[in-house]
């Protein structure tokens, strides 16, 4: 297994396999790395390295490497660049989602609050108009981690679901147009309206591998699980020793089964110091801690985009990273970790791919 590790201050990749891991040297270094892909390219090609930079001298960009990071290449102009008609201008890329079902199509998550196509596998991305244009956009304001697009799913069909801070989540019927918020039964803590129509503080969506209308949601205050594509939402909080957290991952090919890392809301600590993951095989009617391996004492949270699962033949490998600088990863669904990375910057990102 690869992992890529985008950072406060540098991008890293992994690479091993259990009890063996190689890091390399850093990458690139003077940036942050908010987002990191691996996009699949096809014909016997390895896939391309797509990270979401931002550098202290130049700014944000997205920059490409087809060689795990030896060579890079950028669009002069920026691969993402808005018209100069909205006014606006790029300040982090927080999510880049390979889309599944088109080969060579990426979505980026952006801030301020946009979302991005591309259809060259990252070289280049469009505007998506519909939700720039969007009527509760002067609304939505901005999270903790600013204003932001952070994350995208895709559906089997033509359909999108994507989430953001503060303005919850929204979903369209064909990935383009027609956005409408999807939040009823998530709460707001925070505001005077527990139950607005939009506004929550989602920090995290994923979607079940076999059932795409089966939905989980991390928010600010509570785990929840839509079983009608995001149209109702129940909670799912009971037996986690924390509601609060910034992660959820669904399995990647078994239903009803997913993992959420807990985070003390008072302190931003793991419960009790304890770093671990949270395991339920039946939707959220029950969970399970998981994670031997991972450490006691341990006082760093993890970041909304600081983790991911792939499918290693039928079993689920999942990866993560600490604000602490330390990466964890998992080939036997969570039930046991190694430490892969150690002493890096504060991991805002990471990828891994088989």
């Amino acid at each position: 297994m690869r992992i890529a590790i985008g950072t406060r201050k540098g991008l890293w990749t992994a690479n091993g396999d259990r009890g063996h891991w190689t890091v390399s040297q850093p990458l690139k270094d003077m940036a942050e790395f908010a987002s990191v892909a691996w996009v699949p390219r096809g014909d016997g090609e390895g896939p391309r390295l797509l990270v979401g930079a931002r550098s202290w001298f130049w700014g944000p960009s997205v920059l490409a490497s087809d060689d795990d990071g030896v060579t890079w290449s950028e669009r002069e102009s920026g691969a993402i660049s808005f018209p100069a008609e909205t006014g606006a201008a790029l300040e982090r890329v927080w999510t880049l989602t390979p889309d599944p079902r088109i080969a060579g199509r990426v979505w980026a998550g952006a801030e301020p609050h946009s979302l991005w196509r591309s259809d060259d596998g990252g070289n280049t991305f469009t505007l998506n108009k519909a939700l720039w244009d969007h009527p509760h956009r002067a609304d939505w304001a901005p999270g903790a981690g600013g204003p932001a697009v952070h994350t995208i799913v895709p559906r089997p069909d033509a359909g999108m679901t994507i989430a953001m801070s503060t303005g919850g989540v929204y979903r369209s019927a064909d990935s383009e147009s027609g956005w409408r918020p999807a939040n009823a039964g998530i709460t707001v803590v925070f505001g005077p309206d527990p139950y607005p129509e939009y506004g929550q503080c989602v920090h995290r969506i994923a979607m079940d591998a076999q059932d795409p209308n089966l939905l989980y949601a991390q928010n600010h205050g509570g785990v929840f699980r839509s079983d009608d594509g995001g149209s109702s939402w129940q909670s799912i909080s009971a037996g986690l020793p924390s509601d609060f957290g910034f992660i959820v991952l669904a399995h990647p090919t078994r239903g009803r089964v997913a993992w959420v890392i807990p985070i003390d809301s008072a302190t931003m600590f793991p419960p009790g110091g304890r770093l671990r993951l949270w395991r339920t095989d039946d939707a959220g009617a029950t969970w399970q801690e998981v994670g031997a391996g991972l450490p006691d004492g341990h006082y760093a949270s993890v970041l909304r985009d600081a983790a991911h699962v792939i499918d290693l033949g039928g079993t689920a490998a999942i990866a993560f990273g600490t604000r602490n600088g330390s990466v964890y990863a998992s080939l036997d669904e969570g039930e046991t970790f190694d430490e892969v990375a150690t002493r890096l910057p504060d991991v805002l990102s990471v990828r891994a791919s088989a």
